[in-house]
């Protein structure tokens, strides 16, 4: 969708590439064809652990600025995407243009209208149930850069999940936590660290990795949680291997992909879980009820049991993984 609207503006001269210089682009996602702009010339700015991973096998990943021109991907978030633009804005050389590219869904049509009353932006181009649209850098938008909050206590950052305080899934699961957890924990998608605050105030943690996928979150977490038992991660859950196996692993994990809902995120989390563990490991994990998460679980655990909950999500303690016939030399 993304690579249409481009090509159709290349194509179109709506953008004209310019003759020199590196082209940056904020949060592509995985999946986005950037093979319309030279890849020689292209750095991908992204703090998102998967899709940083893949664009690096392909593109430059490190911040060369002042870039010749960027294009913008828009995150749902409206503060969030407000930032990238500003960022976008601060890093182009003056008289480099700014394309902002984004589907209907995810708020494009407000970007370009808060746009319009800042810069002098071009006409947007339509398709793929998308829009894009351009301007020249030089316009000072630096009231539009993240700025941290608080939010009961806690930093945080626009964009992050539960930005604006712990979410009530994680409140149920901190809730459900037994006194005595276990020696090495980890937090699975530890966000900006509340539930890593609370598996802490548990005594018998000798060690907890937080792992997170978004660097803005984990950066709050490192904010948010001082103790000198954790650990911090830049990690895709999925594929981070911890020292040794653990004893307890702790998650909330994601179950969106954009705005569709997609279960196999929380498969993917709960098989890595099962690698992680020892054999007297234990998994507790918050969902939402309508997730079919029940076979997978069995798949991976020997004992599955609801704990608690109330009538949107569940909390599961799932104990002794089953052998993981994939796990080598664990």
């Amino acid at each position: 969708m993304r690579s249409a609207r481009l090509s159709l503006a290349l194509e179109t001269g709506a953008l004209t590439l310019p003759d020199a210089g590196m082209i940056a682009v904020y949060r592509p996602r995985l999946g986005d064809d950037l093979s319309a702009l030279p890849g020689d010339r292209v750095v991908v700015l992204t703090g998102f652990k998967p899709d940083h991973d893949h664009f690096a096998a392909r593109y430059t990943v490190a911040p060369a600025e002042p870039y010749a021109a960027a294009i913008v991907c828009l995150p749902r978030s409206r503060e969030a995407g407000r930032a990238l633009i500003a960022q976008a804005a601060a890093e182009v050389a003056p008289g480099g243009w700014i394309a902002v590219d984004g589907q209907k869904t995810d708020g494009i049509d407000t970007a370009l209208k808060d746009l319009r009353g800042r810069v002098e932006l071009s006409e947007s181009l339509s398709k793929a149930h998308g829009k894009l649209a351009s301007f020249q850098a030089g316009a000072d938008l630096s009231d539009w850069l993240a700025k941290p909050r608080q939010a009961d206590g806690f930093q945080t950052m626009p964009g992050i999940f539960s930005a604006d305080g712990p979410d009530r899934g994680s409140v149920l699961l901190a809730g459900a936590l037994p006194a005595k957890l276990g020696g090495k924990v980890a937090d699975l998608g530890a966000g900006w660290g509340y539930l890593a605050a609370e598996i802490l105030k548990r005594p018998g943690v000798a060690r907890l990795d937080l792992v997170e996928a978004e660097a803005d979150a984990l950066d709050c977490a490192m904010v948010n949680v001082t103790d000198t038992r954790a650990r911090f991660h830049w990690a895709d859950a999925t594929k981070w291997r911890p020292e040794t196996l653990l004893d307890v692993v702790v998650m909330n994990p994601p179950f969106h992909t954009g705005r569709e809902a997609d279960p196999a995120l929380g498969f993917g989390f709960i098989r890595a879980a099962r690698r992680m563990l020892a054999p007297s490991g234990s998994l507790w994990l918050v969902a939402n009820r309508h997730l079919p998460y029940d076979a997978v679980l069995k798949e991976c655990f020997l004992e599955v049991h609801d704990v608690a909950g109330d009538t949107a999500f569940r909390v599961i303690h799932a104990q002794k993984p089953r052998r993981d016939p994939l796990r080598a030399n664990p």
